[in-house]
């Protein structure tokens, strides 16, 4: 199971009328209409839709997964920490670079892909670009606009949108995006299980992970560590301290900080407030990021993923004459990273830094799960610690409405 530990001499006092208060305000958040994704581990009928996609499309050799943001970001993770890459190839459009589209498409045999396009409005403009650009390049290949339904799957909101009504009038089989589900929310409806089914990954093992973790995250009397944490990083916040760091010791899990940096950022930087993150990963940032972190401004929370099992390793044994060489002599690779890591947590605590050791067993599906649903969580706690709707990015709308306004000015 995973599990955390603040590794820090601040220690917050909070009445328990104002913890009280903070579990019921979290509680019914969790439990609102309106907010889904706490019970998306419980929802087998999402599974299902994938499964039957899957089913349908399995002998596609490519993939091609069409979207941006949440829509790209929660699948590049599972698919860079859990996936076996070596049966379908996988091409994200997730940016609206010229060159990297072409070197993307460079690499595929459109004949023999699936096209997998999310996006729940259906009018994101950078998902609708590329998959215009793939249209024409259907069309080069003399893939007719009838034939879409053989190659084109959309995952969009249920009932409404531009994709839904595409879908319609080309039949094209599509998934649901819960109308309750944000994107950066979304990694465990279809948007992420889909593609997962393509790598290898088993999705019903990282819905069940999930939902293992689910009380733990809700229930007062099995959850005090969880908001205690909360409580923490709430104080800290209001000290000063307004970046987070997420530094997992494993380069499989590089793509989890990313997606953990859109989510943290975007559900919390807003009026004002916030604590910036920055992702990093172990052991390369140590050589990298850690002299910023270890004696630059002390205005960080510090997450240190630990991934206690590795699945694989090698011996570093050798006969070479060096003190380099000797040193390692005796150990595994696995023993290596673990002594960097056991370093940099005892260095970064002498120096008081703000830490939170996380710890996971293996990487492997049900432990990602419970990674997942407890950085969701998290980040709503401290939402509504910080008194912010974690759900809305009014930021990142006025953006969109400015380059609209552009592309009109210009047509």
């Amino acid at each position: 199971m995973l599990n955390w530990n603040v590794r820090s001499a601040h220690k917050t006092n909070t009445s328990s009328e104002d913890y009280r208060r903070l579990v019921t305000i979290y509680q019914e958040t969790l439990n609102s209409p309106e907010i889904g994704f706490f019970r998306l581990p419980e929802n087998r009928e999402l599974l299902k839709q994938s499964k039957d996609a899957y089913e349908a499309m399995k002998h596609k050799k490519y993939f091609i997964h069409i979207g941006i943001g949440g829509s790209a970001l929660g699948p590049d993770m599972l698919l860079k920490a859990l996936g076996d890459h070596s049966a379908v190839h996988f091409a994200f459009l997730n940016n609206i670079d010229p060159d990297d589209m072409k070197r993307s498409l460079s690499q595929v045999n459109l004949k023999e892909a699936v096209v997998y396009v999310v996006s729940k409005s259906g009018t994101t403009a950078e998902t609708v670009a590329a998959m215009a650009i793939v249209m024409n390049e259907m069309e080069k290949c003399s893939i007719t606009k009838d034939q879409f339904k053989d190659y084109f799957v959309f995952c969009t909101d249920p009932e409404k949108g531009d994709l839904r009504k595409l879908a319609k009038d080309w039949n094209i089989r599509t998934l649901d995006i819960p109308a309750n589900i944000g994107g950066r929310f979304s990694v465990l409806t279809p948007v992420g299980l889909f593609p997962s089914l393509f790598a290898g990954i088993d999705p019903h093992d990282l819905l069940t992970g999930a939902q293992d973790i689910q009380k733990h995250l809700y229930d007062p009397k099995i959850a005090e560590s969880f908001f205690e944490l909360g409580l923490w990083i709430k104080d800290l916040h209001d000290q000063g301290v307004n970046q987070t760091v997420m530094m997992p010791y494993s380069s499989l899990l590089q793509e989890y900080s990313a997606w953990f940096t859109q989510l943290w950022a975007e559900s919390l930087g807003k009026n004002g407030k916030g604590l910036t993150p920055i992702p990093a990963y172990g052991a390369t940032d140590q050589h990298s990021q850690m002299q910023l972190f270890m004696e630059g401004p002390s205005n960080k929370i510090i997450f240190l993923i630990e991934v206690e099992n590795f699945q694989s390793d090698y011996s570093m044994r050798n006969t070479v004459d060096a003190e380099g060489f000797k040193l390692l002599a005796p150990f595994k690779l696995s023993e290596l990273m673990k002594a960097e890591r056991e370093g940099t947590l005892a260095a970064l605590q002498e120096n008081k830094r703000h830490v939170v050791h996380m710890k996971i067993p293996y990487l492997k599906e049900q432990y990602l799960g419970q990674l997942i649903l407890f950085s969701e969580c998290l980040t709503v706690l401290i939402g509504k610690l910080l008194e912010v709707d974690p759900f809305n990015q009014p930021g990142v709308e006025a953006g969109k409405k400015y380059a609209n306004a552009w592309l009109k000015s210009h047509s």
